[in-house]
């Protein structure tokens, strides 16, 4: 095996947000095969570091769904950024619509000042709704997608805008089926995005030469390695991309249906260690 690029959420990380030490040692012994190994992740290069930063894990990181990839050491190699018109589009459409948002530049995910608010505005309703609900599941994923490292408040989009930031990825999170619908509705024909879904509750743009199956090629090029020598590892829809380049693919037993699909191998869930499952078989072939 040449290269091996892995999912972070639903995939390395497991539902307590840890990487655990076996899918570490796993890693620490593909690399020293002399296997590639690289994260793909929807989330920015500067989370990743973070969560790396006790872990003495030095890897490639594709980041903002395929719209940055940065060295082991952390400088950046490639970047495509959504056109500022395309951002413009987005963000005032969904502040408009009440959407919690997160924007990617290369500093800082920006999110409105009311964040927390906008998500707590969507748990009321659904419990005013059906007062049995059980919220703990929703709850627990606002709790991950603030878990986050990196956040800067703005007050607006305009202030985003204003400021010329290179932004490469905007995600929208709702609890609410509905509204995550409409979104998906305005945005799937924008010709100059990619649109994504990384989770049940969201969906996530970027420029449309921004994937992950695009920068695991661009990167298994940089490094003269073999894309049918290459295995990808993931759970979710913005995982797609990469396992229709690769010649190899391992879903996890808690991925989507349609990414099980199209995978090779089926491996353990992310809390039982799946990614180390997964590297210990391509590292057989």
């Amino acid at each position: 095996m040449d290269m091996i690029a892995i999912d972070l959420d639903g995939t390395l990380l497991n539902s307590a947000n840890e990487i655990s030490q076996n899918n570490i040692e796993a890693i620490k012994r593909a690399q020293s095969k002399g296997v590639e190994v690289v994260i793909a992740t929807g989330r920015a290069s500067f989370d990743v570091r973070n969560l790396f930063s006790a872990l003495d894990l030095h890897t490639w990181v594709i980041a903002a769904n395929g719209a940055t990839i940065h060295h082991p050491d952390g400088t950046l190699f490639s970047s495509t950024p959504m056109e500022k018109a395309d951002v413009t589009d987005v963000l005032e459409w969904l502040e408009e619509k009440g959407f919690y948002y997160e924007a990617i530049d290369d500093e800082a995910i920006l999110t409105p000042q009311n964040a927390r608010e906008l998500l707590n505005i969507e748990l009321d309703r659904i419990r005013s709704a059906n007062p049995k609900t059980d919220l703990t599941k929703l709850e627990k994923a606002a709790q991950k997608q603030f878990s986050q490292s990196g956040f800067s408040p703005v007050d607006s989009y305009k202030e985003i805008i204003d400021k010329h930031r290179n932004v490469y990825n905007i995600l929208a999170f709702s609890f609410e089926e509905e509204k995550l619908r409409k979104g998906w509705e305005k945005f799937k024909d924008y010709t100059d995005l990619t649109l994504v879904s990384s989770a049940n509750h969201n969906f996530e743009l970027e420029h449309r030469l921004a994937s992950k199956g695009n920068a695991v090629v661009k990167l298994a090029q940089q490094l003269n390695r073999s894309i049918e020598r290459t295995a990808v590892i993931g759970d979710s829809l913005n995982d797609l991309s990469m396992m229709s380049v690769a010649g190899y693919s391992a879903a996890m037993e808690n991925a989507k249906e349609e990414v099980k699909e199209i995978c090779h191998f089926h491996t353990k869930t992310n809390d039982e260690d799946g990614v180390a499952h997964a590297i210990a078989h391509f590292m057989n072939l």
